[in-house]
């Protein structure tokens, strides 16, 4: 099992594999999926009733944060199973490398200005709130994971490289 945690260097072990592995994933794979069930319960429920009484341009500013919460947490979640698959061994590291294309991880601020984010509900700011944590901490994990990786890789394609290089240079 180890051998997993092993980099391309046979003297190093990912600190990023580790930690994906451990019971600080587990709980951030628990409070992610939590965060997930709040804000589905809030939008389908109270989120209704808040967004009601809304003026028409906080309305609109409801309407837009409440889809990009969606958004976020929709990759989160498919993010967290995917590593959690490779956690349990339904998966293999590469497979999930192949396959997070597919997750787009990309850092989203909130839809509305500073103003119209104020006068949000304030179950939906602190959701959207919790969410960009989450957000913050799982690219930084992925990063971990991922990053050493192309960043281990990179000697290796430029070793090719210089390689094409002088095969192909024209010697006189």
């Amino acid at each position: 099992m180890l051998q997993q945690f092993k980099s391309t260097d046979q003297n190093t072990v990912s600190f990023g594999h580790r930690l994906a592995a451990s019971d600080a994933f587990k709980a951030l794979f628990r409070e992610g999926m939590l965060l997930v069930e709040e804000s589905a319960a809030y939008l389908d429920g109270a989120g209704r009733k808040d967004a009601r009484i809304l003026s028409r341009g906080d309305a609109l500013a409801y309407a837009s944060e409440s889809m990009r919460l969606t958004t976020r947490l929709m990759q989160l979640a498919s993010w967290l199973l995917l590593q959690r698959a490779v956690n349990e061994g339904e998966m293999t590291q590469v497979q999930a490398s192949a396959d997070k294309h597919k997750v787009a991880l990309s850092r989203q601020e909130l839809a509305s200005s500073p103003e119209a984010f104020a006068r949000l509900p304030a179950r939906l700011q602190e959701l959207a709130l919790q969410s960009q944590r989450l957000q913050a901490r799982v690219m930084h994990l992925d990063r971990l994971i991922y990053g050493a990786e192309l960043e281990s890789a990179a000697p290796v394609v430029l070793g090719q490289i210089e390689s094409l290089r002088a095969a192909f240079e024209v010697r006189i």
